[in-house]
């Protein structure tokens, strides 16, 4: 019976849809897109590119990266995924100052927010952490390994979060659950402490992020497969209220689209006060804009920003510092897509911030190519081309997997029996050598 969880646990990467990543320094001063193995920085205050380098002299992955993170003072960036490596990377010079080597393909990442620890899960469910130097990343610890510190059961952990103080590690799985678990003065051995479940997705859980209040308070907001955005007390794993986004997209989709396993929500990005939360849907090209009250404790649709119709955005993100709302969209391991192909298409929105509630703003607009921040250079940096049409050509082979993407990557998969037997005998997990 274990072997049956474990085996259905495993999923088939190689026909995997990759979306593209994007994430922001939270001072502004770069953006990184992931697409495939292909690690894009382009360096807002210098104006130019980023040339990646490692202490082996190499460049980034070997395979589709599924996660990317910036340290809450950007000092260190994380990226894992296929491969079965996570690289942490110094900002400032942007050179690979650590390889970890995963057991299964990795599947989320997060830096605590001292820089002193960056965990990462994998695709069995399992957290993983190592200690990073007092200096900020130059040194390792002693044993120079990852150690498990808590495990969702064969389930995959889709988003890893800490809290704003520090204090709890927050996991999301595609069984439908968030985790809390209490982030201990010594992780090493092992987060074996959970502060709370927050149990009401009715389908799995794809994104989380914290919203402060105050310096001692805060919010955890969700977005899952079942279609809806959650608010959550999760000290106590209280639901506090949920915003059900179908009914407010479904005017902008195509009436066959509009079915529930086509509309899960692929992430979400909160505005520098917490007060707005921008939601990226599956099939729907565009932006959902929410408020967020945090003293009433209150979701509330506020408008739909829409884009080109070939347009579905994959993943957000913003900084502290700008008002810029990152949205991207793009893919690999789609059929019949070459690797020379990983273009990307980014759209931004500007004014995502608090006084977007004001009755005298209309509103954010999507800036056009000639108004992005550092124009052609940095379009050119992290789209992969400037030429619209060719990756419009590329792009339009995405935008079918864009749909039902999700649901492949993340409800579970079932096997016959001799299927699962095929499987085992093919399996070539990397161990970690001890």
């Amino acid at each position: 019976m274990e072997d049956t969880a474990v085996e259905e646990a495993e999923v088939s990467g190689a026909a995997e849809f990759a979306p593209a990543l994007v994430a922001a320094h939270p001072q502004g001063h770069s953006v990184a897109v992931a697409v495939g193995p292909e690690l894009r920085v382009f360096d807002l205050k210098a104006g130019c590119a980023v040339s990646l380098s490692d202490d082996c002299g190499g460049g980034s992955h070997s395979d589709a990266i599924r996660a990317i993170c910036f340290s809450v003072n950007g000092v260190l960036f994380a990226s894992g995924g296929d491969d079965k490596l996570v690289k942490v990377w110094k900002t400032d010079s942007w050179r690979c100052i650590r390889t970890l080597t995963s057991e299964k393909r990795v599947s989320a990442v997060a830096i605590s927010n001292d820089d002193l620890y960056v965990t990462f899960s994998d695709k069995f469910g399992v957290v993983w952490l190592v200690t990073m130097g007092d200096d900020g990343g130059e040194q390792v610890s002693v044993d120079n390994k990852p150690v498990s510190i808590l495990g969702h059961y064969c389930s995959i952990i889709t988003s890893m979060k800490f809290s704003p103080d520090g204090r709890f590690i927050a996991t999301a799985d595609r069984d439908f659950k968030i985790r809390v678990t209490l982030f201990p003065n010594n992780p090493l051995k092992g987060a074996h402490e959970i502060q709370s479940f927050c149990l009401g997705h009715t389908d799995f859980v794809s994104c989380i992020a914290f919203a402060r209040i105050s310096e001692s308070q805060s919010f955890l907001i969700s977005g899952g497969g079942d279609s809806t955005v959650r608010l959550w007390d999760y000290i106590n794993g209280y639901l506090l209220d949920t915003c059900q986004v179908r009914d407010k997209v479904g005017e902008f989709i195509e009436t066959n689209e509009t079915d529930d396993s086509n509309l899960a929500i692929a992430d979400i990005c909160l505005s520098n006060d917490g007060s707005l939360v921008a939601v990226a849907i599956q099939s729907f090209n565009g932006v959902m804009l929410l408020t967020c009250d945090l003293i009433g404790k209150k979701l509330s649709f506020l408008k739909v920003i829409t884009m080109e119709k070939s347009y579905i955005p994959t993943s957000l993100a913003s900084s502290l510092s700008a008002e810029l709302l990152w949205t991207v969209m793009g893919a690999s391991n789609v059929p019949n897509q070459a690797a020379s192909q990983l273009f990307t298409r980014l759209r931004i929105i500007p004014h995502f911030q608090n006084d977007l509630l004001s009755s005298s703003n209309n509103g954010p607009v999507i800036l056009e190519d000639s108004e992005v921040p550092h124009g052609e250079k940095l379009l050119l940096a992290l789209q992969g081309s400037l030429d619209i049409a060719k990756q419009e050509e590329v792009l339009a082979s995405v935008l079918a997997s864009l749909k039902v993407s999700m649901h492949k990557m993340l409800v579970k998969k079932h096997y016959s029996e001799e299927r699962r037997e095929q499987r085992k005998r093919g399996r070539n997990d990397k161990k970690i050598k001890s």
